[in-house]
């Protein structure tokens, strides 16, 4: 399932509060909150580009707070985090597959004729356009370091 407009996030929001769904309705409520001021500060109405960009701001607050919770023993707040971005997840495309990602990392080395650590961002940037949001930016990252070294 994917998310490429508000409409969609509307029925979704009646479908959730139809099923008395309380987790996925505030999840849903927060993501529409979060698309509405990202379109108040762009000043324009948001794409399926921008909207897949909040949903992945939205899943990385997630991951990162369940990352924290999780060293200070809170596993309460990491449950309930972690039924978060499962809904999330639901709307985000498929990660993309080791395999792939290695070869389009490859492939973004050998178009920009990195050889460095200092080609290290133009890379990454070409990568992550590539991956249309299938790539985690940090495993994305680990990975061309790791090829440039």
């Amino acid at each position: 399932m994917s998310l490429s407009s508000i409409n969609e996030l509307e029925a979704d929001l009646t479908k959730a509060a139809k099923s008395r769904d309380q987790i996925k309705l505030s999840v849903l409520r927060l993501l529409k909150s979060s698309l509405k001021n990202y379109e108040i500060e762009v000043g324009h109405d948001a794409s399926a580009q921008e909207i897949m960009t909040v949903l992945q701001k939205e899943a990385k607050k997630r991951q990162d707070s369940i990352t924290q919770y999780g060293q200070a023993g809170r596993t309460d707040l990491v449950n309930e985090e972690q039924a978060e971005l499962e809904i999330l997840e639901t709307y985000l495309p498929a990660k993309m597959s080791e395999a792939d990602l290695d070869a389009l990392i490859a492939k973004s080395i050998k178009d920009n004729d990195a050889s460095t650590m200092s080609d290290m961002g133009k890379v990454i940037q070409a990568v992550m356009a590539a991956s249309n949001g299938q790539a985690d930016g940090a495993t994305v990252s680990a990975k061309v370091k790791a090829a440039l070294q």
